[in-house]
């Protein structure tokens, strides 16, 4: 397997940390080499969260700027802040629905049109899918669940041997029963986005 570097961000409390060591724990069980680490902006929910997953033969927690091979933006802008991290090679998943940071909501600033922010990523990266994951997540009965359709669209694009079985197990293993069955639905609909 091709080593892969994959960051996952989003705004805090979307998941993205969950979302990535359930990465980190299928290639586990899969054999493959992991390390999960991520970055808090703020510690608290609003900010911002980075996540870093390295896959395969990487001694290093962190991807550093122009190195990953995946983007995973859970937040259109949380993407565009996050392309130092990507290179002309890199393959991004992006969630459309915007949640606006604070001064947004308050009228101290302005959040960038979805479409703008779409086009410099597709002019900067090598192909962006980008998809309203939050209407998947809402379609599974739990928009708490878009961490894991993000995850499931991971998996869809298949840039690591990770199945979407393998995936379920491991969600099945270690998420709450009361989310488990709507987890499970937003983790195979955002494999499906991918999938068509």
């Amino acid at each position: 397997m091709q080593d892969k570097r994959v960051v996952m961000v989003a705004v805090g409390g979307q998941g993205n940390v969950l979302s990535a060591r359930l990465l980190g724990e299928a290639c586990m069980l899969m054999g493959i080499p992991a390390i999960v680490s991520e970055v808090h902006g703020m510690a608290q929910r609003g900010g911002i969260v980075e996540t870093s997953i390295n896959i395969g033969d990487i001694n290093s927690p962190i991807v550093s700027n122009n190195e990953a091979d995946v983007l995973v933006a859970f937040e259109p802008l949380e993407g565009l802040r996050a392309l130092n991290k990507c290179n002309k090679d890199t393959i991004a998943v992006v969630n459309t629905r915007p949640l606006p940071p604070f001064t947004v909501a308050v009228g101290q600033g302005v959040y960038p049109p979805v479409e703008k922010s779409l086009e410099l990523m597709k002019a900067k990266l090598k192909r962006v899918v980008a998809f309203d994951g939050m209407e998947l997540a809402e379609k599974a009965n739990n928009p708490l669940a878009l961490n894991m359709v993000m995850l499931g669209a991971f998996i869809g694009l298949n840039e690591i041997p990770i199945s979407l079985e393998v995936m379920k197990k491991v969600v099945s293993e270690r998420t709450k029963k009361q989310f488990l069955d709507s987890n499970l639905l937003a983790l195979e609909l955002g494999y499906q986005a991918i999938k068509g």
